[in-house]
């Protein structure tokens, strides 16, 4: 529409000369519509990109419909070359598109004093025309800013369904893959003891209820999108399941009060090390620490069995240890996983506690437990 409008002043100016024939009316329709249409080129389908053969081609064209017509129209034509000057701005690449549109600012200068020497049209008609081919060269560059935008948000909403969707998956893995392998170990557990020993196989099953109500739980928590974890009850809950698997412990536990958000990462490390353990090898032998020091808190889980796992599927990838790792980073901790020159597997974390983030127990209250050998 702006384009449309300056057109018509263009056309209403120069058609507004005295002794205006036929044949000048036709040439200034078809002059007109050629720079309107190289003027809305870049808004179709077909627009050209900057710098190119056609980019360059389209322009000769429009130089030629531009400065041609001062032969037949004279100095009312003089208002037109300002479509060209802004196309120059858009079609040209840096630096030859502001000198393009300096050199044809400077001629319609000319012309115009050619025309009527008087300096105060003839700064009317450089101050005029530049406006003009600014005016053109913003609109088309807004437009595209906008075009880009829109792009950009679209681009944005994609990656945050990826991101919810690789965060539900991370979190229903770390969360069910231990549940289920924990109600697996104590299910079969239950099975052996039910009839020598129906005791203990009443408390394993108040057990695997826990733990599939927890499940439950869990799984409604990771559909919300937030969830706590307590470290100090991960490592209850992981011990009893490495000793229903009949897996030795030596745990070892040392630490204050954490953050919130370092007890989540540390538990959500434990749990997944515990499931690895089950999944992953044919321990005997499982050793946890946990320690806390002046810069952060370790926690190691080291076992042995290791067997030879083949690679991950592409739909596993990014859970896991990879998992781990960012959840890890993003604290700004570490977590390396790899086999010792021993053969045993050891998973480490170091978290960093941030200057105001612990919270301080008081005196006497810190945690510390040191269990070797401990077997069910």
């Amino acid at each position: 529409m702006v384009f449309s409008g300056f057109a018509l002043l263009a056309g209403l100016h120069t058609l507004s000369m005295p002794g205006a024939s036929i044949g000048q009316d036709v040439v200034f329709l078809i002059t007109v519509g050629i720079l309107l249409g190289c003027q809305l080129l870049p808004f179709s389908r077909f627009a050209l990109v900057p710098g190119s053969r056609a980019a360059i081609a389209s322009l000769v064209l429009q130089a030629v419909v531009v400065y041609l017509p001062f032969w037949l129209y004279g100095a009312p034509w003089i208002g037109m070359p300002g479509f060209f000057g802004g196309n120059l701005l858009i079609m040209l690449t840096e630096p030859w598109s502001w000198t393009s549109f300096a050199v044809v600012m400077a001629s319609l200068t000319w012309i115009q004093y050619s025309f009527t020497p008087d300096v105060l049209n003839v700064a009317y008609t450089a101050v005029s025309t530049t406006i003009t081919g600014l005016i053109v060269y913003g609109l088309t560059r807004l437009a595209d800013l906008v075009v880009e935008v829109k792009h950009t948000r679209e681009e944005l909403a994609r990656m945050a369904v990826h991101q919810e969707r690789l965060r539900f998956s991370q979190d229903l893995h770390d969360l069910l893959g231990y549940s289920l392998s924990a109600i697996t170990l104590k299910t079969e557990l239950t099975r052996r003891l039910v009839t020598s020993h129906p005791d203990r196989a009443g408390d394993e099953l108040i057990e695997i209820l826990e733990i599939s109500r927890q499940a439950l739980s869990d799984v409604r928590v990771v559909a919300s999108g937030y969830r706590e974890m307590s470290l100090d009850q991960e490592t209850r809950s992981g011990c009893s399941v490495l000793a229903a698997a009949e897996i030795q412990i030596d745990l070892d536990v040392s630490h204050d009060r954490l953050p919130l958000e370092v007890s989540t990462v540390l538990a959500t490390v434990l749990r997944e090390g515990i499931t690895n353990v089950l999944g992953h090898s044919k321990a005997e032998h499982c050793a946890i620490t946990i320690d806390q020091g002046p810069d952060g808190v370790l926690l190691r889980i080291v076992n042995d069995g290791v067997q030879p796992t083949p690679q991950e599927p592409p739909s596993r990838r990014g859970t896991g240890i990879d998992s781990l790792r960012s959840r890890v980073t993003q604290l700004g901790g570490r977590l390396t996983a790899a086999v010792g020159p021993d053969g045993r597997f050891q998973l480490e974390a170091r978290v960093p506690l941030p200057a105001d983030g612990a919270t301080a127990s008081p005196p006497g209250t810190r945690s510390g437990s040191r269990r070797p050998g401990y077997v069910r």
